[in-house]
């Protein structure tokens, strides 16, 4: 199932062709009312902070401390009476205790003026710090920025009973890079009280592969020379001379991932308070579908360790294609002007073993005419993959191994409020764009496995 070079190009082609009809589409209808009657801004800004004790970084158990701030920019344009172009772009930078122990004995934060051999010393943790799994080192990969971007055009039927859009997007970080085309066709029927829609998206990736430092070095240097050179491995005393675990080790041969998924739903009116709707979806990958800078350690291998970090006996392993088919429904209930009931479940199975469950309910409360307040809470449990072990329980004559605990047995929880301010004719203004609306919330996030984080989002929508 694999995509070449040209066949991308076909597509990416074949959607700018689709733009150039549907711009160039003349229509005598000035009478009629525009998909967007203005240009309209939505301003996105997210801050995430979560921590726990299961790092797939260190194999499993470790700091997951992680901080995210993200800003986005989402700009729509009515380009005539029937198109809107919409043009999404932002940042996300983050800190992580967790990745930044890809190499744990870095230690590139020391003072300047230092002779060589104390630097050395430094870079390979043997200072007074001391590498462990639970405190980040001061190494550069504690921190990374993602930049993403997309363009969608959308074309609307004079009678506004067809919908075709097309898009195409790409994201970018350092040790890894996306480019993502797809398309839709949305009908709707029964003056439109009946919808249903299509859906594919195809996302072409790219690592850059990053392994642990303690792997990547052996398989460069052996244990004789470079990183491991001059430096104490506690441990079996006949450490040298005995088959180091890093064996089953290798280079990733292929650094892509291939994403294919198609969605339908159906949404039906049924009353004048009830709409429910119906959707699936089917999305294979295949590829490099593993980190490889998370960390394994095996049960039949002994320990070794540089202070008190454990050395890794490999980089995880895992399938190179997956199989996901997510089936849900949405159900909204309008109990009178003043309440709504939105309520949401979704049925998950994977190929790698997983089955899920998701369930959320969200209560907007609606307070005299411009606010809104909104209670909502989810509900979230899914089986252990197939491939999942904790530390030290997978065997090295296992074919595929992870002890990424996004992969386990849990259930997990978010409790969250948030507050809606409307103004439907831009009263409030920042300089000629009046502001539509302004959305908060709060949302605070549990796991069984020991997982908590807390996420604040703020969303400001202006309008010519």
């Amino acid at each position: 199932m694999k995509m070449n070079m040209k066949i991308k190009l076909i597509l990416v082609i074949g959607l700018f062709w689709m733009f150039n009809l549907t711009g160039q589409e003349i229509t005598d209808n000035s009478y009629q009312k525009k998909v967007l009657e203005s240009m309209e801004i939505d301003i996105l800004m997210s801050y995430y902070a979560q921590d726990g004790t299961h790092s797939s970084v260190a194999g499993g158990e470790g700091t997951e401390e992680r901080t995210d701030f993200t800003s986005s920019m989402v700009i729509s344009l009515p380009i005539n009476i029937n198109n809107v172009l919409t043009v999404d772009f932002g940042i996300s930078a983050y800190t992580s205790a967790s990745s930044s122990n890809i190499n744990p004995f870095d230690r590139s934060g020391a003072s300047k003026g230092e002779d060589d051999d104390d630097k050395l010393a430094i870079d390979k943790g043997v200072d007074n710090g001391g590498a462990n799994p639970w405190y980040a080192s001061s190494g550069a990969s504690g921190s990374d920025v993602l930049n993403h971007g997309s363009v969608n055009y959308a074309h609307s039927s004079e009678d506004r009973n067809t919908i075709v859009s097309g898009n195409l997007g790409y994201s970018s970080e350092y040790d890894y890079f996306s480019i993502g085309v797809g398309g839709s066709y949305t009908k709707l029927f029964n003056e439109q009280n009946t919808e249903l829609s299509f859906k594919t998206q195809i996302y072409f990736d790219k690592w850059r592969s990053i392994y642990p430092t303690e792997l990547d070095c052996y398989l460069e240097d052996g244990l004789d020379g470079g990183f491991f050179e001059g430096v104490e491995i506690i441990g079996d005393p006949n450490y040298p001379d005995i088959e180091y675990a890093p064996t089953n080790f290798s280079l990733n041969t292929d650094e892509h991932r291939n994403s294919y998924a198609m969605s339908a739903s159906f949404s039906q009116i049924l009353t004048k308070s009830i709409q429910a709707s119906l959707f699936f979806d089917i999305i294979i990958q295949e590829g490099l579908l593993s980190t490889p800078y998370h960390r394994v350690y095996f049960a039949d291998k002994p320990d070794f360790y540089i202070e008190q970090f454990q050395l890794a006996d490999d980089n995880e392993r895992l399938p190179t294609s997956r199989f996901k088919l997510p089936i849900g429904t949405r159900f909204n209930f309008y109990i009178n002007e003043h309440i709504v009931v939105r309520s949401y479940y979704r049925f998950y199975y994977d190929d790698w073993g997983i089955i899920a469950h998701t369930a959320s309910i969200e209560l907007p409360i609606k307070i005299g005419q411009k606010f809104t307040v909104y209670p909502m809470y989810r509900f979230y449990t899914q089986s252990e993959a197939d491939y999942f072990a904790p530390k030290e329980v997978h065997l090295s004559t296992d074919k595929y191994y992870t002890s990424d605990y996004d992969l386990s047995a849990f259930d997990a929880n978010q409790y969250g409020i948030g507050i809606r301010y409307t103004d439907i004719f831009t009263k409030a203004k920042i300089w000629k764009f009046g502001i539509k609306n302004i959305d908060l919330r709060y949302n605070h996030y549990t796991r069984s496995n020991d997982l908590d984080a807390d996420i604040i989002t703020l969303g400001v929508k202006f309008t010519e």
